[in-house]
């Protein structure tokens, strides 16, 4: 991935120019037109894949991102409803599995494609789509994000979700508990995690990534000291038997949730001692500050860079930088 070395920029800021905004500036230059179009999720086209959980869940995969199917006696919740393109196999998987039941309630954990394109299909079957206020938001605008380099259009309004909230809560369905937590400003500022107490399954959607690096999509409101409280919040919920569905990936415990935390905290700390030393992103990268966990987790040059731009509007809450 080129990037233009700005290694001496911050020495020849321009008369008039504070030292962090021109810092700041050169480090936008070097990444601007770099970062590739990171694609979060799974392969749409896939054959869809069934496993259960326990007391009626299934996670169906293969339909963009992971979805959280939870039966009660007469209706059916989706947490996160695929991609437009799989959402009729989707329906027809449900059909198979339970016949006669109907989705009565879908929430959008978050905004991007992966997870709400099967919205239209969902809300012409009948289901409520439940979700925070910003998610339908950003549904609803017509944006560009820079790290993609691409412009996402508003969403009709049958896509739209049709009941919002601002923090946190509890629904009823079928005699099911289902408990909603707003983890704010973490992977976008919309997320939600849903839990079931009843089965203690909990839906965590892009707020765990498995195997890989997560995404702080700072464009809409993510960074990674947000990331790094939601996840301790996630940690209050689970005990040891929780099995959590992520996104992508096979569904996990509450160790994965420790070793993110592990990952989220260290890179924090790292990232606001490179804004400290005036280090940009060629040099923050260099220092290797996630090198324990590449073994596990992978390339980390995309998440890398997310966290320092992201980590630009949150330098007070880093401190010691301003």
């Amino acid at each position: 991935m080129p990037t233009r070395d700005c290694t001496n920029s911050a020495a020849r800021a321009p008369r008039g120019l504070s030292r962090r905004r021109w810092l700041k500036a050169a480090a936008s230059a070097a990444l601007a037109g770099a970062l590739p179009r990171i694609a979060a999720g799974q392969d749409a086209s896939a054959p869809l894949a069934a496993a259960d959980l326990r007391d009626g869940l299934l996670v169906l995969s293969g339909a963009g991102a992971n979805i959280l199917c939870a039966a009660s006696s007469d209706s059916l919740m989706l947490v996160d409803g695929g991609s437009r393109e799989a959402a009729p196999r989707v329906l027809e998987r449900l059909a198979e599995r339970w016949p006669g039941r109907k989705v009565d309630l879908l929430f959008n954990t978050n905004w991007r494609e992966e997870h709400t394109g099967g919205n239209e299909t969902f809300a012409a079957a009948g289901a409520a789509i439940m979700a925070h206020e910003n998610t339908k938001l950003w549904l609803g605008a017509d944006f560009f994000v820079e790290w993609e380099g691409r412009r996402h259009a508003a969403r009709p309004a049958r896509a739209l979700p049709t009941k919002t909230y601002y923090t946190s809560g509890a629904d009823v369905l079928g005699g099911r508990k289902v408990d909603y937590h707003h983890l704010p400003r973490a992977h976008t500022d919309g997320d939600t995690a849903v839990f079931l107490p009843d089965a203690n399954v909990l839906a965590a959607s892009d707020l765990l990534a498995i195997g890989a690096y997560p995404i702080v999509d700072y464009a809409t409101g993510g960074w990674i000291g947000g990331l790094e409280e939601a996840t301790r919040a996630l940690l209050a919920i689970v005990d040891a038997e929780t099995r959590i569905v992520p996104a992508a990936g096979p569904a996990s415990g509450r160790a994965a949730l420790e070793d993110q935390l592990e990952l989220c905290t260290a890179v924090r700390e790292r990232v606001a001692d490179a804004f400290r030393r005036g280090m940009n992103f060629t040099d923050f990268a260099a220092s290797e500050p996630t090198r324990e966990f590449d073994a596990a987790r992978g390339d980390p040059l995309e998440f890398l860079a997310l966290v320092y731009e992201g980590a630009w509007a949150h330098v007070r809450e880093l401190g010691g930088i301003i």
